[in-house]
């Protein structure tokens, strides 16, 4: 092929129908459920949040589209609720591409699925390297799709029309997406697994994340427990400003800020002000706070201030489990290993096989019986304890089994030897 031979891009993908009012009155709303209802098939849905801008994860707009019915744009704002579209809704199949991502927000609004596929963990199952909504368009339906406004304000009113556009779109293709991923899954033989995947989806609520503060950017280059602590303080505090204002915290001050302030540990409001590195929005808007919070810190009795380690109750970091268990990182090495050839026999990725967290818990504490009739079933056993889906139990059990049993053996021989 010659420098000059290029291959032109896919066409870049139009709505079909024209770009639909935004739905804000009640009376809006009742036609646009009525249409839903009188429409066939699965339902196409996605939510815009305005991530990067907003303290909450609230949905700013809805997108529906449903054959037969035609695509939706409604504005959740507008509505104290949206109960007749959850009428609609109901026994419906919804189709969501990255699901975990929408379900919160659409279930604060009472919308919640009677059924669901999710595209993006469909491409998962199927061992697509990429499967951004983007990607799976261009190679499956041989389109493009336009994603420049993914990163919008959508807490803005009125809303541009090109970005309604955009967000049209995104729902615009997931029912022919569906279909097509839905026939693959079932040739694959995975189709089963998929329904259990989608099943347990419809439950998923997000997980507050614990001391949450230690994800601080640059936290690790803080020495001290107390300045350690300062950062916990100075983190809380502007959590609690952001969640006032609704703003992303880091347009308060940034991440970067908190540390600097942190390590010099200044108690007067000059002196943090002129602190190399403490700067932002709410820098001086907010200094008796961000002093306050400080002056806390400075008093603190030593056993309330943080450690660099947070204390957990589950198992401990993986680097550390040659040193305080010899046998259990051997367990977890050889699983690792089973589960990557088994991930690639099945072409899944392998944190799909398994969730990362069940396979440590599992390992580090086995069920004490050695003998394989009985041990196979209690790791089975431990493993839907967690969470894991049959399909997952069925496939990662005896290979858990096999590594507890054979780590333990060579450590018997080992010993004797």
């Amino acid at each position: 092929m010659s420098d000059d031979d290029t291959t032109p891009p896919p066409p870049l993908l139009t709505l079909r129908d024209g770009l639909p009012p935004v739905v804000e009155t009640e009376a809006g709303l009742a036609e646009v459920s009525d249409a839903i209802a009188a429409g066939s098939g699965p339902v196409a849905i996605d939510a815009e949040r305005a991530s990067g801008y907003r303290y909450s994860s609230r949905a700013y707009l809805i997108q529906l589209r449903r054959e037969g019915a035609g695509t939706f744009l409604v504005d959740p704002i507008a509505f104290e609720s949206l109960e007749p579209l959850q009428r609609a809704l109901d026994g419906t199949e919804w189709i969501l591409h990255a699901a975990t991502q929408d379900l919160p927000c659409l279930a604060e609004v009472g919308l919640r699925p009677a059924l669901l596929f999710d595209t993006e963990l469909a491409g998962r199952l199927l061992g697509y390297p990429r499967v951004g909504l983007a990607t799976l368009v261009e190679q499956l339906l041989g389109s493009r799709l336009a994603k420049e406004h993914s990163a919008a304000d959508w807490s803005t009113r009125p809303l541009p029309a090109p970005w309604l556009e955009y967000a049209a779109l995104d729902v615009e293709v997931l029912v022919e997406l569906r279909g097509l991923l839905g026939t693959e899954l079932e040739k694959a033989g995975k189709g089963e697994w998929a329904r259990q995947e989608f099943e347990y989806l419809r439950g998923f609520e997000p997980v507050p994340r614990t001391d949450a503060w230690r994800r601080t950017s640059g936290v690790h280059r803080v020495r001290g427990r107390r300045p350690l602590g300062a950062v916990r303080e100075l983190w809380q505090t502007r959590d609690a400003i952001a969640a006032e204002r609704d703003v992303t915290p880091g347009r308060i001050i940034p991440d970067a800020a908190i540390v600097a302030a942190a390590t010099a540990m200044p108690t007067e409001r000059d002196a943090l002000l002129g602190t190399q590195g403490f700067h932002g929005r709410g820098a001086e808007r907010y200094a008796s706070r961000w002093v306050a919070a400080l002056r806390r810190v400075a008093e603190m009795d030593e056993s309330d201030l943080p450690t660099r380690t947070p204390r957990g109750n589950g198992p401990p970091l993986p680097r550390a489990w040659a040193e305080k268990d010899p046998v259990a990182a051997r367990r977890l090495a050889l699983a690792r290993q089973g589960l990557t050839e088994r991930s690639e026999e099945l072409s899944v990725p392998v944190e799909n096989l398994l969730t990362p967290d069940y396979l440590r818990r599992t390992l580090w504490t086995p069920p004490s019986t050695r003998d394989a009739v009985r041990l196979a079933p209690a790791v089975a056993e431990r493993l839907a304890g967690y969470g894991a889906r049959p399909w997952q139990i069925e496939i990662d059990a005896p290979i858990l089994t096999d590594a507890i049993i054979t780590a333990e053996s060579e450590a018997a021989a080992s010993e004797t030897g």
